[in-house]
């Protein structure tokens, strides 16, 4: 029996375990890994670019229990909007959630932007004699694609994604597969000299920027708690969908870049005329198979790079919603579809600027987008939202948390040091790009349009400070923990 809309006019609560499962996994696994095996090697300087993914994984685990316990405990749409809301709301007011959702309006669409460039590039391995403009107007048309087929109820999409992310691991095991019949451990464990010397700067800088792009790589674990207020059951499904994503992923991510190491010689990946740095995963099948299977596995791959985009604007788009229904952000981005209930200006807000972010990283090296990107998140999500879980163990002590980080604070002190290491390492990973300096523009630019909103609603600083603890429930005893 399928559920009708709440009388309150909210989402409804249709996607189960399996399904949050696959939703982040072809977040996670579009086209990242087939683009960015290259720029791994290259920023490592050898095969030892394996660490990257390691690192990247560590990473992706420690913050991903911060998500768990703030997506089991705070099931609303909007992810880190609702956390951060919560946790500052006492000092700050709304400013904290404002410039979340100021900077997520941002960099959620530049990571899509980049699976839509990964996914022109991989086609130019199919049309060799691809154009710059007609590669641009591919891509139009893939975005195009995406929101028309978004724009239907969730239960819907939530099929349709189980049958994308089917496709995704037939592609992934189909690359690993042929790497394994024609494996070279000499290929794959032949380091460079000096590949472990931990007191080079030159071994660092390249770690910063290996984690920076393994971090890019299994960005998409947090997809399901952006859509909590649609998750059944999202004390018990949220933790395990982030987990089970991430451990999955990076097996994954292991095999594939040791297999592709083992068959295609690092030096190729580095060279810009080789098709090895721009279709790794197809010089992987042509190499072992021969080209008819190369083409074959080639547009799997381009399927799951379109899964990868479509999950991530999915996800993505429920970040506004409730910030404009709490007058936090644009009052009309809090309106839903009157039949299938999504939010339709953030899709359409959100499609645009990927496209507008795909037709820049058409035109700029996709190292520098993902140093873009990643810093602009850092500061207002990422170190935020850390920060925002010790705050609430403070201030709601007797929130209901149906699970509770293993070994806290571990894991987030961890996070905390991994993403520092991404920021400060960004300008030098990027020489003349400045990334940093971007992001701190973006955010002093999202302050000055937050006193002006501020002002107009006549909230705080001009207004007095609304304290709204929803999730708290102090009459109720606190759950005990569950496990992921």
């Amino acid at each position: 029996m399928s559920a009708s809309p709440p009388p309150t006019g909210g989402f409804v609560r249709r996607v189960g375990l399996f399904q949050a499962t696959t939703i982040n996994m072809s977040q996670m696994c579009g086209i990242g890994p087939f683009v960015t095996i290259p720029l791994m090697v290259a920023a490592f300087g050898g095969p030892q670019a394996v660490i990257g993914f390691v690192a990247g994984a560590l990473l992706a685990l420690c913050d991903g229990l911060v998500w768990a316990e703030m997506g089991a405990a705070m099931p609303g749409s909007g992810g880190s909007y609702v956390y951060l809301r919560q946790a500052f709301q006492y000092r700050t007011g709304r400013l904290m959630p404002f410039l979340f959702v100021w900077t997520a309006m941002l960099f959620i669409p530049l990571i899509m932007s980049t699976g839509v460039v990964g996914f022109v590039q991989y086609l130019g391995y199919l049309a060799p004699d691809l154009g710059q403009t007609s590669g641009d107007l591919i891509g139009l048309g893939v975005i195009a694609l995406v929101i028309l087929l978004l724009w239907r109820g969730i239960e819907h999409i939530a099929r349709l994604t189980a049958v994308l992310w089917a496709i995704m691991i037939t592609s992934v095991l189909l690359v690993i597969v042929a790497a394994a019949t024609d494996f070279s451990a000499h290929l794959a464990f032949t380091y460079p000299a000096h590949a472990f010397d931990l007191t080079s700067d030159h071994f660092w800088l390249g770690f910063a920027g290996g984690l920076t792009i393994g971090i890019y790589d299994y960005l998409g674990y947090n997809t399901t708690a952006y859509m909590g207020a649609e998750i059944k059951n999202p004390g018990r499904v949220l933790p395990r969908s982030i987990v089970f994503s991430i451990l999955g992923i990076m097996a994954i991510y292991l095999l594939l870049q040791i297999g592709t190491l083992g068959v295609i010689d690092w030096h190729r990946m580095t060279d810009a005329k080789d098709i090895a740095s721009t279709s790794v995963a197809s010089a992987v099948l042509e190499e072992t198979w021969g080209k008819g299977a190369a083409d074959t596995v080639t547009v799997l791959i381009l399927i799951t790079a379109f899964a990868s985009v479509f999950t991530g604007l999915l996800g993505g788009s429920r970040v506004p919603y409730d910030a404009a229904r709490e007058r936090v952000f644009f009052r009309p981005y809090a309106k839903l579809h009157p039949r299938h209930r999504f939010p339709m200006l953030g899709l359409a807000t959100m499609g645009v600027i990927t496209a507008v972010g795909f037709l820049i990283g058409r035109h700029t090296d996709l190292a520098t987008l993902i140093q873009l990107l990643t810093t602009v998140m850092v500061i207002v999500q990422a170190l935020a939202q850390i920060v925002a879980l010790t705050v609430l163990r403070k201030r709601q002590p007797t929130l209901r948390r149906p699970y509770r980080m293993w070994l806290y604070p571990v894991p987030s002190i961890i996070a905390f040091v991994g993403w520092c290491v991404i920021y400060g390492y960004a300008d030098k990973n990027s020489p003349g790009r400045h990334p940093i300096e971007w992001s701190l523009a973006w955010l002093a630019l999202g302050c000055v349009a937050f006193v002006l909103w501020a002002r107009f609603e006549k909230v705080w600083p001009f207004g007095e400070k609304e304290i709204a603890e929803e999730f708290l429930t102090p009459t109720e005893p606190d759950a005990s923990p569950a496990s992921a």
